[in-house]
């Protein structure tokens, strides 16, 4: 019995990837990796490894699960050092689980190197914060199912900021129901697409009109892309922490009542 390794590859540039998950990469037998997985970065394996594309991505043809899990308990079972290689951070919308499942059913040892999440990196690409002091304390990564789960919206819009993985089709739905929800229509929104990589994209606009489709069309069918919803999304300038802008109203008051 071989090692899986199940390696976070990051958001996208090959540079990206923890120093670690490129060693392992670099010394792997086999290579299974996802549909996200750029080119570049499979560049670390070996030149004899072996590469498996096993993507799956909303909406196109793509590779079962129980498949997945059967050629990396195939794989571990024939070879050393096996790397399943997996878009942004193995633990968050990857699966994981179902192939720590299934390696445990088959006795095989595996373990995970997390990687850097699309969230953090396109945080970095729009140069805005996901918490900011007296604006956003609190942070909700979410993705949506093609039914709409009201209750699910509900919950989510308590959250400060908002980041939709895989919401590029349905983002005129989620706008809506997070409108429907209270969110109010201005809230600032930034769309970050292909993060990281050289096809890097962004679009800043309201829920409101993300509500009327006005992404639509400049959205790329095919690049992933997040959404990013909330005030400290907002244009820098017009953002002031609460506790400054009650410090500003008292001196106000003082110089009102000198």
């Amino acid at each position: 019995m071989g090692k899986v390794y199940l390696i976070g590859a990051g958001p996208g540039a090959a540079d990206l990837i923890t120093v670690r998950g490129a060693r392992l990469l670099g010394m792997a037998d086999v290579v299974l990796h996802d549909a996200l997985v750029e080119p570049d970065m499979l560049a670390y394996a070996p030149p004899g490894a072996r590469k498996i594309a096993v993507g799956k991505r909303c909406g196109r043809r793509s590779t079962a699960q129980q498949f997945i899990n059967k050629q990396i308990v195939d794989a571990a079972r024939a070879h050393a050092l096996v790397v399943r290689l997996k878009g942004g951070d193995p633990m968050l919308f990857g699966r994981a689980d179902e192939e720590m499942r299934a390696l445990e059913e088959a006795g095989i040892e595996y373990e995970v190197v997390p990687g850097i999440t699309a969230a953090l990196a396109a945080a970095s690409a729009v140069k805005r914060s996901l918490t900011l002091r007296g604006v956003s304390r609190s942070v909700a990564l979410a993705t949506r199912s093609r039914a709409p789960d009201s209750e699910a919206i509900r919950e989510q819009v308590n959250a400060d900021s908002l980041v939709f993985y895989m919401g590029r089709d349905s983002a005129p739905e989620i706008a809506q129901e997070l409108i429907d929800a209270g969110r109010p229509a201005a809230t600032p929104v930034a769309i970050v697409e292909a993060c990281s990589t050289p096809r890097e994209r962004t679009l800043t606009l309201t829920l409101e009109a993300l509500a009327m489709g006005e992404a639509q069309q400049w959205l790329d069918a095919a690049q992933p892309s997040l959404l990013m919803i909330g005030e400290a999304f907002a244009e820098r300038k017009t953002l002031l922490p609460v506790s400054r802008q009650d410090e500003m109203a008292d001196e106000q008051r003082a110089r009102v009542a000198a």
